[in-house]
């Protein structure tokens, strides 16, 4: 499986950026994807999964995950945009959907990311 992440850049607060995820070689049902971030000097964190329409906290309201089956394709709508969104962006793949979609340990595929950066 190999996962391309797309759609980063620099953007003010406030303002909106979508990421895309597409998804080739062997493929997993994309209810089998997530998002997550990674920001200096911290550790890979839960953005959002497609099982569940699972967010983290810090982004629920202005996060917004979707999918698009035939293209095998997952996309992440930033909205409201804070300079503390600031990280690479991961997206990733597991094999199994089972519970967990929030845990790091839990996806066996990982795309190269995407820097998101929100300037104050």
């Amino acid at each position: 499986v190999q996962l391309q992440a797309s759609g980063g850049g620099l953007v003010q607060a406030g303002g909106s950026l979508r990421l895309s995820c597409v998804a080739s070689g062997r493929t997993f049902s994309t209810a089998n994807m997530g998002w997550f971030r990674q920001a200096p000097g911290k550790e890979r964190e839960f953005v959002a999964a497609v099982t569940g329409t699972l967010y983290a906290d810090s982004v629920k309201g202005r996060f917004t995950i979707s999918r698009e089956n035939a293209k095998n394709t997952v996309y992440l709508q930033m909205n409201s945009l804070k300079p503390e969104d600031t990280a690479v962006y991961y997206c990733a793949c597991r094999r199994m959907n089972l519970l967990g979609a929030t845990q790091v340990g839990n996806y066996d595929y990982w795309g190269q990311g995407t820097q998101v950066t929100v300037s104050s």
